[in-house]
């Protein structure tokens, strides 16, 4: 029980970048550099919220960070054709950089933020019912134990994954966001811009992922640290491929690698029989499992036919 609640707890970065990069990759632009925007996010976010004091003032801030750097994709690979995984890379490099030389002449402190406390940090929430539902069998501990008592943006990641579903399967705009990452010139000879569908794709991108990062910093840590998304950018685009660029599988996926991660986190020295697994070895669980889903999946799982591609549009 106490594992799968710390999963719960580790999971939204991780399920909000994952959704992010299924919006963009559906509409056909690749985006590896959510790394990047989920560290800018997070350094903006513990910024303004400790400037502020307010945590809300912060996720807005967050987002912003993000939507800047979708901007720059945007425009490097949807205006100007550019290389989508070079854009990528290029703004993961930007985001490490610029977030510690803004925070240590900001904050002198090694590019951290100074500690976050009291409403500067997302609160945990106790859910409608749960004392009185605590001593119901099975439904009241997952209830009580399991979903209650998480900040709010767990539940907006958890929320965002029906969302999701709903948006790309059962509304005009998410078949014809689907329809630019298999065939952008089908939509485009129906009358719909493939550039606007692409750059809403890409805003969304940019809007999950200042959530994620500003979660990262004001929710599940007091603070911003340097590199404190540690992967999880790519663990999230791992997932991705391991749930077919379904939101459904992108739950489950990201679910596991989060309760990897907190397998890892208590249980740092885990003891099987008279065999003691090192403590590296538990925090390369995560990481291990990604190397895997990659060997594995990568040819298998079929991404969008457009994806990667720029379009031209055919005069």
């Amino acid at each position: 029980m106490q594992g799968i609640n710390s999963a719960l707890r580790l999971m939204p970065p991780l399920l909000l970048a994952c959704l992010a990069g299924l919006y963009s990759e559906r509409a056909g632009v690749f985006d590896i550099g959510l790394e990047g925007k989920m560290l800018m996010s997070a350094f903006t976010a513990a910024s303004v919220a400790f400037l502020t004091g307010n945590a809300w003032l912060g996720l807005i801030a967050g987002i912003g960070g993000a939507m800047v750097l979708s901007l720059v994709h945007g425009l490097a690979s949807i205006t100007f054709r550019g290389n989508q995984l070079i854009s990528g890379v290029a703004i993961n490099f930007l985001a490490a950089g610029l977030t510690v030389l803004i925070g240590q002449n900001a904050f002198a402190l090694g590019g951290r933020t100074p500690p976050l406390v009291g409403e500067a940090r997302f609160q945990a929430i106790t859910l409608p019912f749960a004392g009185a539902l605590r001593d119901v069998p099975v439904i009241g501990p997952l209830y009580s134990v399991l979903l209650s008592g998480h900040s709010a943006l767990v539940y907006v990641a958890l929320l965002a994954v029906p969302i999701t579903w709903w948006v790309l399967f059962r509304t005009r705009f998410g078949l014809r966001l689907r329809a630019v990452g298999e065939n952008p010139a089908s939509v485009d000879t129906a009358g719909v811009s493939v550039t606007r569908l692409r750059y809403t794709a890409v805003a969304i991108c940019g809007l999950l992922t200042g959530i994620a990062g500003a979660y990262l910093a004001t929710g599940l840590s007091a603070g911003f640290v340097k590199d404190m998304t540690a992967g999880r950018g790519f663990i999230a685009l791992a997932a991705l491929i391991f749930a077919r660029w379904q939101p459904w599988q992108a739950l489950v996926a990201t679910f596991l690698f989060a309760l990897l991660e907190a397998v890892a986190i208590l249980y740092p020295n885990l003891t099987v029989g008279a065999i003691t697994i090192p403590s590296a070895f538990m925090n390369a669980l995560p990481y291990i499992l990604t190397v895997i889903i990659l060997a594995g999946f990568v040819g298998r799982a079929i991404p969008p036919r457009a994806g990667g591609e720029p379009y031209v549009k055919e005069r």
